[in-house]
């Protein structure tokens, strides 16, 4: 998977930031049920932001994630994948995602992004008003694609997102598919990813830009995939840079 069991977001809790959370199951369209975790901030400021996750689903990395979100102002739900495979329960480490991922379709994960935003914009989402998504790996494919969904969002961020080629599931590629895009765009990729080159980073970079697509495609320098993790405190300094480019792009101001 894209990250470890045991790892976590490369950034210091916001000390002083009053923030609540919930674990909760959500419907989607098509009937499916699927597990959430919902952070928010004391005082909703109206940005929320859907948290796509890797091939493990709904880990702890991904909740403390929302977490942090919460803690600049930016309500945050965290999705699981597997309902339909796996239902809703908790997983323990020793969790096969592999042949979950294989049934994990690319109508099933629309339907339930759908859920995320309608629940979102609800009163018991708190109405949010200003939307994006973010994803990693898996998640980051699939961020870049739900801003073709015609959900409102006003951006899309992917962590090593695969923006070309086929994928483990039948989610089409990010490359074919940007004249559908609806809103800006930061991609996020590391100088020293073996699985994406800086070579086809470009490509997607240059697909967007000639869509008309507004867009900050970002290599960060000798960084490896999954680079985002406490553990790698030698990229601590990729992640940094990472990190305010996201408070930049979704407006939530670096700290």
């Amino acid at each position: 998977m894209c990250f470890d069991l045991d790892s976590s977001p490369p950034i210091l809790a916001l000390a002083g930031a009053a923030v609540d959370h919930a674990s909760l199951t959500l419907n989607a369209a098509d009937g499916n049920e699927f597990r959430v975790f919902h952070a928010w901030p004391a005082k909703p400021t109206g940005k929320a932001i859907v948290i796509l996750p890797d091939v493990r689903g709904l880990h702890h990395y991904y909740e403390e994630l929302a977490t942090r979100f919460a803690e600049i102002g930016v309500e945050a739900i965290a999705l699981d994948y597997f309902g339909r495979t796996a239902g809703t329960g908790d997983r323990g480490d020793d969790f096969d995602y592999g042949p979950h991922v294989a049934q994990t379709k690319w109508a099933g994960l629309s339907a339930d992004i759908a859920a995320v935003a309608a629940y979102l914009r609800s009163d018991a989402g708190h109405g949010v008003r200003s939307m994006y998504s973010i994803g990693f790996c898996m998640g980051g494919r699939t961020s870049f694609l739900a801003t073709t969904l015609g959900l409102g969002l006003a951006g899309g961020i992917g962590f090593y997102g695969f923006p070309g080629g086929p994928s483990r599931n039948d989610t089409p590629a990010p490359m074919d598919v940007v004249g559908k895009m609806e809103c800006p765009i930061l991609g996020i990729f590391g100088g020293a990813d073996g699985a994406i080159p800086v070579a086809t980073v470009q490509e997607f970079r240059d697909a967007l830009t000639a869509a008309h697509v507004d867009n900050d495609i970002v290599v960060e320098p000798d960084a490896p995939h999954s680079f985002f993790d406490r553990k790698q405190a030698e990229f601590q300094t990729q992640s940094d840079d990472a990190w305010a480019r996201i408070q930049k792009f979704v407006g939530a101001g670096a700290r």
